[in-house]
């Protein structure tokens, strides 16, 4: 019997720096439509009340902006995650930005809370910054700091006021969990673009990311194996891809922040079929399709959702 599948549609873009992230998982489920495809309609749909109205107003924390908010999207993201767990469905995550990435693991760890998750993050970006480091304020550059109670304090360039730090730690504590995830079950797949405090950070946590060239080099199989067998204490695993991990010139630059000289689409689809083979992979996550930023009118959502199909078909060959 396949398991279950349930759509959690994420619109949320309080973390991002550029607008329009918001419209990103309703492009995705318009190219399904246009297809005649009644995926959104076959499956259970719950979208995630968002607080986009933040974007209207200036914000206080500038070292991580519209924090507040983002603890009330990690407290229901991570609610929602937890509950299609408990109730035995595969939540398939549809985010606007990477951002509340945070609140997927927590609430992965929610559900599994002495069970040891793998992360194997396909990214273009580190995601590892904190208040204390970040030269934006966005937090879609940290998500990945929450789950591992990261400040990276000997990297600290900023004065953190005392409520952005109090907020903070909330995200890291989500659930009474921190750290969620530890640096050995953590793999980066297709990161090219980081700042200094991040690779500091990478070397000191020995986190492993395998390159563009390697992927290219050694294939998917390859690959998908060697991240595999890194993760084979892990009890669960959970994969969060964002469209900027593929090359913007073959896809489009429909994402908020694209990175030349990612990896090509077959690539994804390969390396996602050998991946959720392992039947660890326990919640999926698509993010920051921006269609407002596509130059090729809606190219980028349309390349995801050419991903989403086998991997939604292997999801449910494999969670029987």
């Amino acid at each position: 019997m396949q398991k279950e599948i349930k759509f959690l549609i994420n619109p949320s873009e309080i973390t991002a720096g550029t607008r329009g992230g918001s419209l990103g998982p309703f492009a995705l489920m318009s190219v399904a439509r246009k297809a005649e495809n009644y995926l959104f309609g076959t499956h259970e749909v719950e979208i995630i009340p968002d607080e986009n109205h933040l974007l209207d107003h200036p914000t206080a924390h500038v070292f991580a902006k519209r924090i507040d908010g983002l603890v009330t999207i990690f407290q229901r993201i991570s609610t929602a995650v937890a509950d299609t767990l408990s109730d035995g469905k595969f939540p398939f995550v549809i985010a606007s930005d990477h951002g509340s990435a945070g609140g997927t693991i927590a609430g992965i760890k929610k559900q599994f809370p002495n069970q040891r998750l793998g992360v194997i993050w396909i990214d273009a970006h580190g995601d590892l910054h904190s208040p204390y480091t970040t030269p934006s304020g966005n937090i879609h550059g940290m998500p990945l700091s929450t789950a591992l109670n990261e400040d990276n304090l000997p990297c600290k360039s900023n004065d953190v006021p005392s409520e952005t730090v109090q907020l903070w730690n909330e995200l890291k504590s989500m659930h009474g969990i921190a750290p969620k995830i530890q640096p050995e079950d953590l793999v980066f797949v297709a990161v090219r673009d980081t700042e200094s405090q991040e690779d500091a950070l990478i070397e000191r946590l020995g986190i492993k990311n395998f390159e563009v060239n390697e992927v290219n080099q050694k294939g998917t199989k390859v690959v998908a194996a060697e991240i595999l067998d890194k993760l084979r204490d892990c009890d669960h695993i959970y994969i969060s891809f964002d469209v900027d991990s593929m090359d913007p010139e073959v896809t489009s630059h429909g994402t908020g922040t694209p990175v030349p000289h990612g990896l090509m689409p077959q690539q994804v689809i390969d390396l996602m079929d050998k991946l959720i083979e392992s039947r660890k992979v326990v919640c999926l996550e698509f993010v920051e399709i921006n269609p407002c930023l596509d130059e090729k009118t809606n190219k980028m959502a349309e390349t995801a959702y050419e991903i989403l199909l086998p991997a939604l078909q292997k999801i449910k060959e494999q969670t029987h």
